[in-house]
């Protein structure tokens, strides 16, 4: 006999949580700006990350090391004006929390006020453990990040898959206990095996999003421009592309550009 879905109105922090326990999986991507979120809010996305992919994606940097705060902050603006029901989770960037847990509290502060976001999003486990405690402590909800952990690019070196050795497995399991029992209500796995992400996501009461991470996890995330193919250099084994906008985009901009040059556009229905 099958069980109906509790329908949310809202998604909050404690629907993931129920839906974990009842075996409903979590959607999640990213969102930059109001009119994507507005359409994926009305798709029925459960959680929009704010992801500092923002620096790659909306601004063209390598890396997601250069986004500032006050930039996560303007972008967690936009997505939080447009969303009705959706969770949006904001991360906090590199170079704002891994220093001071007072920092790290300043800046979860920040964006919370200034943005409106719902929840903020740090990458590591015990090495941020006292910032992770002190912005917990402030009362403001706490997604883990762990395996690939992209601001953390120049110490790894590659973007590979991780914790595929006994011993770092054996620290992302104990990671993501410790991040569970301080409180975190969610945690993200990136580019890890999948029979461990499952293993962890069965040892956790708390969801755990997996990208990279196989199908044995609570719920999947991934940047929207890849996967509606905006982007289209990027061809990770963990990626579905249900859309090719890049090549339907080019080819309505080249489009436009041959109506305007041979006067086709505007016609005299397109005129006053």
């Amino acid at each position: 006999m099958s069980v109906a879905k509790k329908q949310y109105k809202r998604i909050t922090v404690k629907s993931l949580v129920e839906m974990k326990a009842n075996g409903e999986k979590i959607s999640m991507l990213t969102a930059y700006d109001y009119t994507m979120a507005k359409i994926l809010d009305n798709a029925g996305l459960d959680v929009l990350l704010v992801g500092d992919s923002a620096s790659n994606v909306m601004a063209g940097h390598e890396t997601t090391l250069p986004i500032t705060l006050d930039q996560m902050i303007y972008h967690a603006s936009a997505v939080v004006r447009a969303i009705e029901r959706s969770l949006v989770v904001v991360d906090l960037p590199f170079g704002s929390y891994q220093s001071d847990p007072k920092e790290a509290l300043r800046s979860a502060i920040r964006i919370m006020k200034e943005s409106g976001g719902h929840a903020i999003k740090l990458e590591g486990g015990s090495e941020i453990k006292e910032s992770i405690k002190r912005i917990l402590n402030a009362g403001i909800p706490v997604m883990g990040h762990l395996g690939l952990t992209p601001q953390s690019i120049y110490k790894f070196g590659t973007y590979t898959v991780r914790a595929k050795e006994e011993e770092e497995a054996q620290k992302l399991m104990e990671d993501a206990l410790l991040l569970e029992r301080i409180g975190c209500f969610a945690i993200v796995l990136e580019k890890v095996p999948a029979k461990l992400a499952e293993k962890v996501a069965k040892a956790l009461t708390i969801p755990i999003i997996g990208i990279g991470a196989g199908n044995g996890v609570d719920g999947q995330v991934l940047v929207t421009h890849d996967m509606i193919g905006m982007t289209h250099e990027f061809h990770p084994r963990f990626l579905r592309r249900y859309l090719d906008l890049y090549d339907d985009m080019t080819k309505a901009f080249e489009q436009y550009v041959t109506d305007v040059k041979s006067s086709d556009f505007p016609s005299e229905k397109e005129q006053y």
